[in-house]
């Protein structure tokens, strides 16, 4: 999964020929595919003979504008991604870039990372525009442009399309009932019904049965009236059996014979009663090895696990980081009315440094408190716990040849001077023809 990210052709568009040969080179040692134009009107030609899937394109050029370019492409091609280059960067350069349609905008200078990153959050952002239902998945409070998450809410999809049971696994902290309630309001049929959420672990064994299946009066001691349970009680809607590992084996048993025959006994009750109920079940331990440990029944995990959605730890969705974050901080800026503050590089690479044991919630959480106990407009790495702090790294950076290093420092020198090769072998101090070389 992670690989598609790569599998997107990259057209750029500079008539810079130093700087267009930077770019690609810049992309093709991030292993991207990426194919060069140096005006419009030949990147009009190879967008109709080739599948491009991404654009990255100068803004001021001769004749014909990055601006008009991007119009044209959102014409004839509006499932491209487009991100707009410009050296005059200003607010409303930007704002006219998004309007005609760029997803993302970068000022030159620009560093490798800058770059990198640009092309990777909208290649993200394009594999989110077939998702009809997105903003509603933001809105029950799933969110992610990372490639794990996107397999997360393609799982989600099919899930609505289909009226079967699903198995949601994942650490604690993740949004497993954020997945259930996904899954329950955007099915057609069962999102005007309930949607009742059940917290195995928090439920005394005794009760268990009485809770889940109901009772009728006086089946045991304290039964002073017929009581529906939480199958009834979620009728034509869902129920979503959190953690379900912590079941007795009794319990089990009884939740499978109400999966296979779609019918339940309430205690003390002489008949059973028909349930239409879609059944969600969600667990952070590994129900298989627990199978091989006669801790949780094989048949029952067959009958949950029709569908299975893993959502990944946010260890594993770094990508996200900066989008939660800045999530989270305009939420509770909002919330304690005051100015949203920014957070600095050394701030965010604390964030991504960290392994997040309590995962989004403990992100949430980070984030509140820093809010809360610090007062200035940038929040930095020192405001975090000191658990944040000792995991505080820097980002490693592509390992790349003294051939590579050195072919990119003489086009930067060569673009210094307009392309002078003279100019540049007298700064390089080598002559013309060893510089030639070089270049080739």
């Amino acid at each position: 999964m992670e690989n598609e990210i790569y599998t997107k052709r990259i057209l750029v568009v500079d008539d810079n020929k130093n700087t267009l040969e930077i770019i690609l080179r810049n992309l093709k040692i991030h292993n991207f595919s990426a194919i060069g134009a140096s005006c419009v009107q030949e990147a009009v030609e190879i967008l109709s003979k080739s599948e491009i899937g991404l654009l990255v394109t100068d803004n001021k050029m001769p004749q014909i504008t990055g601006m008009e370019l991007i119009k044209y492409v959102r014409d004839h091609y509006p499932e491209i991604g487009i991100i707009m280059v410009t050296g005059y960067a200003s607010i409303n350069g930007a704002v006219d870039a998004i309007k005609e349609g760029a997803d993302e905008y970068i000022a030159k200078p620009f560093s490798d990372n800058e770059l990198i990153d640009a092309v990777k959050k909208t290649i993200r952002a394009q594999t989110l525009r077939p998702f009809s239902n997105y903003h509603k998945l933001h809105e029950i409070g799933l969110m992610g442009y990372s490639l794990k998450m996107v397999a997360v809410f393609r799982l989600i999809e099919k899930a609505c399309l289909n009226d079967v049971t699903v198995l949601i696994t994942g650490d604690s902290g993740t949004g497993k009932e954020l997945v259930a309630r996904a899954i329950h309001y955007l099915h057609n049929v069962r999102a005007t019904a309930p949607f009742i959420a059940v917290n195995c672990p928090g439920i005394p064994e005794t009760l268990f049965e009485s809770e889940l299946f109901g009772h009728v009066k006086g089946a045991f001691t304290g039964a002073i009236e017929n009581k529906n349970g939480f199958f009834t009680s979620a009728n034509k809607g869902t129920i979503f059996l959190d953690e379900i590992s912590e079941l007795s084996i009794s319990m089990q048993s009884k939740l499978l014979r109400a999966l296979q025959e779609k019918t339940i006994c309430k205690v003390g009750a002489g008949k059973s009663e028909s349930i239409d109920v879609r059944i969600i079940a969600a667990s952070n331990k590994n129900l298989e090895e627990m199978i091989k440990k006669e801790q949780f029944r094989e048949d029952l995990f067959y009958r949950l696990n029709v569908l299975n959605i893993h959502v990944p730890p946010l260890r594993d969705r770094i990508d996200d980081i900066e989008y939660l974050v800045k999530h989270f901080t305009n939420k509770y800026s909002k919330q304690f009315k005051q100015k949203v503050p920014k957070f600095s590089e050394s701030a965010i690479n604390a964030l991504k440094s960290y392994s997040w044991p309590g995962n989004i919630r403990e992100l949430e959480n980070i984030i509140q408190r820093s809010l809360i106990v610090t007062d200035r407009d940038v929040i930095d790495s020192s405001d975090f716990p000191d658990k944040l702090k000792c995991n505080l790294i820097f980002p490693m950076t592509h390992i790349r040849s003294l051939k590579e290093v050195e072919k990119e420092h003489l086009i930067r020198v060569l673009d210094s001077v307009k392309g002078n090769k003279t100019k540049a072998a007298e700064i390089l101090g080598i002559d013309r023809k060893t510089l030639r070389d070089k270049l080739s």
